[in-house]
This record gives structure tokens, C-alpha cells and sequence, in this order.
């Protein structure tokens, strides 16, 4: 962008405290734009895949339960989010590569939860490696998981309830209570400028 705006400046013989001026603005602009793009990108991505995560939790459960190894469950995740949360999907196909190639579990569940930047994740790898580290039971472990998840989404919703209240208060003050004082008040004040006009002569 600094190089275009150079470039175009030059084409146009513009001065050159102007052409400084423009090119830095290219610069900033092609330096920032991007970055603000392709972050908000991020951010979306995994709050679709942070919302999908204790649903996926419990399928993860009844697989587990029904008797299919956990490489097998996520194949079956895998599969089964492709419609409901695509970027999960490819997530969880990534994982079983990794899984398949000869990475362990745990390190490839620490691969996915860096890959994604959700904590959800990053909860489910430490809870996947203690539990293969201390020999205890992989159901009962993504049990717990899923349920102190589902606790936190519910807060999570409740906190954003309530930060609803606040943020409808600065609309309010600033739009709607200016134009109801000119609706209610606007009328009384022509009425009063009459009579006192009639008064006053």
C-alpha cells in the first residue's frame, strides 16, 4: 500500500511533504488493515468453535461409552460437526492425522488447542494427558469436563445478560430521551412562548 500510494503520488507530481504524507498513510492502512481483518477473522473462528465445544464434549462421552477408542470417537466427531461447526470439523480431522501419523494424543490435543487459541481445548488436552498419565477413567474425566463447560457457557450468557442492561443505557440517555423531552416538552413550550407573546402585547 505505501508503495501504491508512492507510486500514484509520483504519476500525479504532487509536492513532497504530500507525497510523504501519502505514502505513510499507505503505509499504516496496508500495516493495519489487514491485521484487524484476518484477528477479527480469528476471534469469529474460534468463538464457533469455543460454542461447539461442550456439545462435542458429550458426543465425545457417548462414543467413549459405547465402547469406540478415542482416536475412533474423533473420527466420529469429526464427521458428525461437519454441518453444525465446520472449522471444529477441520480441526478434529487435523487431530486424527496427527494422531494416525504417531504423535501422541497428548501432544496432538496441545497441537489443537494452539492452533485454535480456545481454552476449552487447551482444558480438554491436560484432562486427556492426566488422565492417560494417572490410569483413570477417559468417560468419567470428559463427564466432569463437559459439565463444568456447559456451567461456564451458562455464565458466560448470563454475564453478557447482564452487560446488555448497561450498554442500552448510553443509547437511551444519548437518542431516545432527547427526542421523548422535544415530543412531551416541545408542544408545552410553543403553548407558553404564545401566551406569553399575547401577554406581553
Amino acid at each position: 500500500m505505501g508503495a501504491l500510494a508512492a507510486v500514484l503520488s509520483l504519476h500525479f507530481r504532487i509536492e513532497l511533504h504530500q507525497l510523504l504524507l501519502i505514502t505513510a498513510t499507505g503505509l499504516l492502512v496496508g500495516s493495519y488493515v489487514p491485521k484487524l481483518r484476518v484477528g477479527g477473522k480469528i476471534r469469529r473462528r474460534a468463538e464457533e468453535i469455543r460454542r461447539a465445544v461442550p456439545n462435542m464434549l458429550d458426543l465425545m462421552v457417548v462414543c467413549v461409552e459405547a465402547g469406540l477408542s478415542l482416536t475412533a470417537s474423533i473420527q466420529k466427531l469429526a464427521n458428525e460437526t461437519k454441518i453444525s461447526c465446520v472449522p471444529l470439523s477441520n480441526e478434529l480431522h487435523i487431530l486424527t492425522r496427527e494422531i494416525l501419523i504417531g504423535k501422541t494424543k497428548g501432544e496432538a490435543f496441545r497441537n489443537l488447542a494452539d492452533r485454535t487459541g480456545v481454552e476449552e481445548l487447551r482444558s480438554l488436552a491436560v484432562t486427556l494427558i492426566q488422565t492417560d498419565k494417572l490410569g483413570t477413567s477417559v468417560s468419567k474425566s470428559l463427564k466432569v469436563l463437559a459439565d463444568s463447560m456447559r456451567f461456564k457457557r451458562r455464565q458466560r450468557a448470563e454475564e453478557q445478560a447482564n452487560k446488555a442492561s448497561v450498554k442500552l443505557v448510553f443509547p437511551l440517555v444519548f437518542l431516545i430521551f432527547p427526542e421523548l423531552l422535544v415530543v412531551l416538552v416541545g408542544p408545552a413550550i410553543i403553548t407558553l412562548t404564545k401566551v406569553l407573546g399575547d401577554v406581553a402585547r
